[in-house]
């Protein structure tokens, strides 16, 4: 049996170390959604500017490419090894930018999901562009995808249209880049800020049900997860990240900071928090838990 490197008390939030595709090879266990957060391939030796500074775009040898064919195999595997843990009904989530997602899209459609939107997340505070030689980068996609052309998926289509003011949500999602309370035990150099996940997860899931993250990061889509009643499993190779994400969960513990983030992720919807988080503070779990020690 697979072993955890952390699990949440209440076991909402587990954690295992390793590389996704061994991981979920020797895991029986399927899905409802799955995000990833795959490399992006843009480690190059840049610059670009993070809090007013200058800084390197290099974020590890993960993110480094090694070229297209390699690139382009490597998607393929890790999305094949999340197709076979999706539940037939499931659906799956991956960002990118124009450097691996149209490698993405291709790939899934290989694979037989179905793609089902694009959607363009427009950052609110991007950062600029330090050349003057080409347009500011202020954008990146999200593909949301079934498992198949014919299977059913679940879309909380009335939510999304309250939360969009009474209008059905458009593909543009206008939302910040993550803020500085989402950094409070430092930062993953990809992070992603917690309302874009918490409207993806609200999007395609309900109360109790199982989210996959195999590039995990600080665990941005477990915190989420954690937040909005549904269950996790974040699988990453860097110990310091899983240690970052232990305790980004660990801090939620707490009532009083549960409700601070929810509050702060309800600031990008036009729904009352009461309206969406039903679940009292004593929230129980039910249903098959994860193979996992």
């Amino acid at each position: 049996m697979l072993q955890s490197f952390y699990k949440s008390d209440n076991k909402d939030f587990t954690l295992v170390q390793g590389d996704c595709i061994e991981v979920l090879r020797n895991l029986n266990f399927k899905f409802h959604t799955i995000f990833a957060d795959p490399p992006y391939f843009l480690s190059n030796g840049g610059i670009s500017v993070q809090s007013g500074k200058m800084v390197s775009v290099n974020k590890g040898e993960w993110d480094k490419s090694k070229g297209f064919e390699h690139n382009h195999n490597f998607n393929k595997n890790w999305l094949e090894a999340c197709k076979e843990h999706l539940l037939d009904n499931g659906t799956i989530w991956v960002s990118g930018t124009f450097h691996n997602i149209f490698s993405v899209a291709q790939q899934m459609t290989m694979l037989g999901f179905k793609i089902l939107n694009c959607i363009t997340w427009q950052k609110t505070n991007p950062p600029p562009n330090l050349s003057c030689r080409y347009f500011t980068h202020s954008t990146e996609f999200i593909l949301w995808a079934k498992k198949s052309e014919k299977s059913k998926h679940f879309f909380n289509y009335d939510l999304m249209k309250e939360i969009n003011g009474g209008t059905q949500m458009r593909d543009i999602w206008n939302l910040p880049a993550i803020g500085k309370w989402e950094k409070k035990f430092g930062k993953h150099p990809t992070q992603k800020p917690l309302p874009l996940l918490a409207r993806i997860i609200l999007a395609s899931t309900k109360e109790n049900d199982w989210i996959l993250d195999p590039f995990a990061g600080s665990s941005t889509t477990g915190i989420a997860a954690s937040l909005l009643g549904r269950r996790f499993l974040g699988i990453d190779q860097e110990n310091q990240f899983l240690e970052l994400s232990k305790k980004r969960r660990e801090e939620i513990g707490s009532i009083n900071i549960r409700y601070e983030y929810r509050e702060k992720i309800l600031k990008y919807s036009d729904k009352k928090l009461s309206d969406i988080f039903e679940l009292k503070e004593s929230e129980v779990y039910y249903g098959k838990d994860l193979p996992i020690d």
